[in-house]
């Protein structure tokens, strides 16, 4: 879509686990996330989110970096790094990671009581990836200003 002779950008948020990716999408147009779906990671990450980014046409990735609560990078920070380095040699499109602590809690405040426990746990997944796209595009609009 163009508007006003500037091409609109769709930008992906991830919310990286061990089995499962949480997904969220917005574009610079409207800088609102969205939860979009839940994949299962698999054994190929990489690949799957490289499929994921072609599919959904993204301009941008923004992968949410786990630190623990001092700011420091554990285990699973170091691991999402190898990921996002992976990606960045994989694919053409800016990979920015994003600190994502709380949003896991925050999601699971905000996602829908009842249903299945997977069903539950994947969509604070995508939940959990809308908050901290939607955190990365607040920045943005703060540091532009």
């Amino acid at each position: 879509m163009v508007l006003l002779g500037k091409i609109e950008m769709r930008i992906i948020g991830l919310d990286l686990g061990e089995k499962r990716i949480g997904v969220a999408a917005a574009d610079d147009r409207t800088q609102v996330a969205v939860p979009v779906t839940t994949i299962e990671a698999g054994g190929d990450p990489i690949g799957v989110i490289a499929n994921l980014a072609q599919e959904q046409n993204a301009d941008e990735l923004v992968v949410g970096l786990p630190l623990s609560m001092t700011g420091a990078m554990g285990p699973q920070a170091r691991l999402t790094m190898e990921v996002v380095e992976a990606l960045r040699e994989r694919i053409a499109l800016p990979v920015h990671t994003w600190d994502e602590r709380l949003t896991t809690a925050q999601a699971t405040r905000s996602a829908p009581r009842g249903g299945r426990a997977a069903e539950k746990k994947g969509a604070r997944d995508a939940i959990a990836a809308a908050i901290l796209l939607q955190a990365f595009l607040d920045s943005r609009r703060t540091s532009r200003a």
